[in-house]
């Protein structure tokens, strides 16, 4: 049976609730992804079949973009520049080779970025929810800290980082970029906790209380488990920020082996071979639906004890 229902009076006036607890099927949602990829390519080959070579304007402004060979490859021609070398006319490594390095290497650094984000975003969070002092002396520099420029502190952490030296410690460059990456990504995180930790019920933390459970009982037993539903969108977007913090600090501080360098090196050669561009932002997109991915698989673990209609 693919589909049931649950059926049960209200306390309020007796009318019977509906809850269907019938989830889309596997497979379809597995069939979602190809057929996205499908309607992108048929978009961009049909634009590109029926757009202005040079663009066009709109009441003055250039709104149309270009469909030339120079702006607008043929999603054949990017697949096509995988398989050759990266330096046309030498034996060296493939395109395809140095994009999955390139990726494998951001991908790192932003699992490392994500992690870190995540458990500074959960312990303010925890600490905000168990002192009203806390929350009101750190939540409003949770909000000013995001709306410093990521470009503009890139260089600063970079230039710090070089002058820490303890206990036989070198800072690292790559720490830079993910550090970069946690502070992008424990925002929405602490922000999501907040409202999940304080999301329960007064009833339900007075009948704790009556139990003399203390403080970390409740947290883990209660405040936690009602969080999730506000943890989930929460470190989604927090694993497209890592993503995002990575990406823009191998370009600020000049990182080498990554995706974000790796794009701005192909677009020096983007006059000559504009297909070659487009190879290291598929390399960039690949990375961010692997980040998504595991948040998937995450939701899954968190939300496997939890009832349907909760978790729908």
């Amino acid at each position: 049976m693919t589909q049931a229902t649950l059926a049960a009076p209200t306390a309020a006036d007796g009318d019977v609730v509906i809850a269907s607890t019938c989830r889309p099927l596997p497979v379809r949602r597995a069939l979602m992804v190809p057929l996205s990829l499908v309607l992108f390519v048929v978009v961009w080959e049909g634009y590109k079949a029926i757009g202005p070579a040079d663009g066009g304007t709109i009441l003055g402004w250039k709104l149309i973009p270009r469909t030339n060979d120079r702006a607008m490859p043929h999603i054949i021609d990017m697949f096509r520049r995988f398989n050759r070398p990266e330096v046309r006319g030498a034996d060296q490594r493939t395109v395809l080779a140095a994009v999955i390095a390139a990726t494998w290497y951001s991908l790192r650094l932003s699992l490392f970025g994500f992690v870190l984000g995540v458990s500074t975003g959960l312990f303010l969070a925890a600490v905000m929810t168990r002192f009203n002092l806390a929350r009101r002396a750190v939540l409003p520099y949770l909000v000013l800290s995001q709306t410093v420029p990521l470009i503009a502190l890139a260089p600063i952490t970079v230039s710090w980082g070089g002058k820490l030296h303890l206990f036989g410690f070198d800072f690292q460059k790559w720490m830079s970029a993910a550090l970069l990456s946690a502070f992008l990504a424990f925002f929405p995180v602490a922000v999501g906790a907040l409202r999940g930790f304080s999301s329960p019920k007064d009833s339900s933390l007075e009948l704790l209380d009556s139990y003399a459970a203390s403080w970390i009982q409740g947290f883990r037993k209660l405040r936690f488990p009602a969080a999730v539903p506000y943890l989930v969108p929460a470190l989604k977007l927090a694993a497209s920020l890592a993503v995002v913090g990575v990406v823009v600090s191998e370009i600020s501080i000049g990182l080498r082996f990554g995706i974000g360098r790796l794009i701005i090196s192909y677009y020096q050669d983007g006059t000559s071979d504009p297909a070659k561009v487009y190879t290291a932002v598929v390399g960039a997109i690949v990375l961010g639906l692997v980040m998504a991915g595991l948040i998937a698989i995450v939701d899954r673990i968190l939300s496997r004890n939890r009832p349907v209609e909760a978790s729908a």
